[in-house]
Order: C-alpha cells, then structure tokens, then sequence
C-alpha cells in the first residue's frame, strides 16, 4: 500500500523491542549470528532462531560458550565477508570486552543489540546504561532507542552506516532492558523492497580470502600504532556526514524522519530542559506534558547518538537554555560529577560556548527503576530553584534519597 509520500508500506506489528531488533536483522538478512543467552536480550536471540528453523531466515545461527566467544566469532565471520549480528546484556557486555578493540581496529562492521541491565550488584533487570556505557570509546559507533519502532529502525540504519566504505565500523544499538526490550508497542514493518532499496549487500574491501591473501590481526609493530589510532579516530569523526546521508535517505524511503543526533520535545520557550538517552525520555514527554499544563517552561533533549559524540549540535541546543538536569542512568564512580558519565560530555560540550546554562546530574533509574511522574516533578523543582538563585545547590542529586 503507498503512503502520500509515496513510499511503499509493509504491515503494523505489536512487538517488543527484542522481537523488533530480531526482525531489522531478518531484513536485513544477515549471514551470520552468534548467540550466549543473558536477559533480557535473550528473547531477540529465541526469536531469531526460530526463523531460522522455520525456513524464514537463511542465517547460520551459532550459539557460543561464552560471551566472549559469541564475539570473536562474529569478528572471524565478519572478517570473511559475512553480515554479522550479535547481542548481549549486562555483564556479559563486560566479558566481550577484550573484542570490542580489535573488532573497531580490523574495520569490521559488526552489529551488536545491547539491552541494558545493570551490572552486578545489583545486577537487576532493567533499564541502567553503565554496562555499554563502559565501551563507549572502543571505535564503535553507538546510539539508543526509546522505543521499538525507534529499535527496528535503528539498525537498518546503523547497518546501512556501518557498512560505507567512507566508515567500516562496528555498531552498538542500545535499547533499555525492559522498558523497551519487554513492553510491546505498534511497530511498521517495511515492504522488502523498501530494505533492498536501503540496504545493498555486505561487501567488505578486504575480506579473508584464500585467492587474495591479507593479513588481519590485532598485534603489530610499536610504530604502526599511532597511525592505526589516527585512522581508527578520523573514521568515526568521518562518519559524522554518512550518518546525517543515511538518515535523510532512511527518511525518503520509508517515511519516518528521525534526527541524527538529538530529539527535543517542547523546547521553543523552555527554560528548563531534562537531558538524556533512551526509554526514559517516553516517560519524560508524559511528565512534561503534564507540567506544560501547570505553566512551567520544561522541555526534553534526547540524545539518539553517543558515538561519535554531536558535540557542536549538543553545544549549540544546551546553550539556549537558563538549567540542564542531564538524567544519568549510568554509573561513573568517581568521575568528575561523582555520578554519571553523560553530566561530563555535556559540560565539555558547553565549555566554548558564551552562553552557558546552569548544569546539574540526576542519578535516576538506578538499578532499573522507573523514574515516575512525582520524580521528573521534582527534578524539575530542583532546576526552577537553581534558576532562581543563579547558582546550582551541587552538581549531583540521587532522586528519591534527598528531600
């Protein structure tokens, strides 16, 4: 059936974010995946092996060991010319980590479904981001989805960005455990064509071949160092305009228009504005609205892409603002909020701006929380106050521990 824009739609499904990263990798149709059940992405995996066995999907499906191999095989497969995809979740992100290095060095385009739970302790099931946040500048490329539509749509496109020749990097797309990975929502799946248009095939320039050998390995001479690291760093600030071409491209075919970089909610005459990634931002929109009704001047920035970091647009969006609450479902022990991760970036980000907003952290959603309406209410109340004195009361507040 055609839209008024003209493009071709398929059919509206009532998924979750798991069955929805499972289906972007059944049109994508990749070569091979690799498997260690960990919740919550597990159910992504038993989806996809289920089309597997039921002739849906044309895909060597290999359960691995561990975690740590699941990755190295996707690296080996990807090294040979195959469309990849992987996931994992929680600690079993930690114990891939001696990969993610190797596989962003060798330019391979590896995809990897994260669904975020916390760490161990307490190692809940839920919706905390420390555990990709971790890997954040490994040279993958990596951004959220707040929803499952937002999930299915983000990796056609990371493949699609990923796999350029200008790039050839691997690809985090994150998702919240639970709050995406586990709450079904309508989701607009593609007529094939459409993904044929959009995605052409997997074709690595230098794939290991025993007609034309090359030489692939992490360990090399002291000196080849540094131009590696160079080439590794202008690949992901190179890939800053593919991933803008991609969007726009993604856009013409399929009808839905997604910002790159960042999604603001309600930020024309906000003075007040709540900063963050993932899930939480669907519960963000609730709250705002709410308060919108009471008369406060409270707007949402969502980031949608970490890596690499849209420094000049998060710059030229904060700046407008009187108070940022930047919502740290992270942990960064020790970092210089004593908080979370995302407070640090986004300061850095302002630093050369003239025109700097008063900045403070929220620790919420720890452990995989929700953040309810009372909890944005009082946030909100916290930033109205900084406003008013001109100053923050400190950088960091732990939601539901103060008064």
């Amino acid at each position: 059936m055609a839209t008024a824009s003209g493009t071709v739609k398929g059919k509206t499904v009532r998924i979750n974010g798991c069955v929805a990263a499972a289906q972007a990798a059944k049109f994508a149709d990749v070569d091979v995946i690799t498997a260690y059940p960990i919740r919550p992405y597990t159910a992504t995996m038993m989806a996809l092996a289920q089309m597997v066995a039921n002739g849906e999907l044309d895909a060597e499906y290999i359960v691995a060991d561990s975690e740590h191999s699941q990755l190295s095989i996707a690296h080996g497969a990807s090294s040979s010319g195959a469309r990849v995809f992987t996931g994992s979740s929680g600690v079993g992100v930690q114990f891939a980590y001696e990969l993610y290095s190797p596989i962003s060095g060798s330019r391979m385009p590896v995809q990897m479904m994260i669904a975020d739970r916390t760490l161990d302790p307490p190692g809940d099931f839920g919706s905390e981001h420390t555990d990709a946040l971790s890997t954040r500048d490994m040279g993958w490329i990596m951004g959220w989805s707040c929803d499952a539509q937002e999930a299915f749509d983000n990796h056609l496109m990371a493949y699609r960005i990923g796999e350029d020749r200008r790039v050839l990097l691997p690809q985090m797309v994150c998702q919240d455990g639970f709050f995406v990975s586990h709450i079904t929502t309508d989701v607009e799946l593609p007529d094939p064509g459409q993904v044929k248009e959009f995605l052409p095939p997997y074709k690595h320039p230098y794939p290991l071949d025993p007609r034309r050998p090359v030489s692939h390995g992490p360990q090399i001479m002291p000196e080849q160092g540094p131009p590696l690291q160079l080439e590794r760093a202008r690949a992901m600030e190179g890939c800053m305009p593919v991933i803008e071409e991609v969007h726009e491209e993604f856009a013409r075919i399929f009808g839905r228009r997604y910002d790159a970089w960042l999604e603001e909610y309600k930020t024309d005459d906000a003075e007040i504005v709540f900063f963050l990634q993932g899930g939480h931002a669907v519960t963000a929109r609730f709250a705002i609205n709410h308060m919108r009704e009471k008369g406060m001047k409270v707007g949402m920035v969502r980031m949608r892409t970490i890596r690499p970091y849209p420094t000049d647009r998060i710059c030229e969006s904060l700046s407008r603002f009187k108070v940022v609450g930047v919502i740290e479902t992270n942990m960064g022990l020790g970092s210089v909020s004593s908080g979370g991760s995302l407070y640090a970036e986004a300061a850095a980000a302002l630093y050369e701006s003239p025109k700097r907003p008063l900045m403070m952290s929220f620790m919420a959603g720890m452990g995989g929380e929700a953040i309810v309406l009372k909890e944005f209410y009082w946030m909100a109340q916290k930033m109205i106050e900084a406003q008013n004195r001109g100053k923050i009361e400190k950088r960091t507040h732990w939601v539901g521990f103060e008064e």
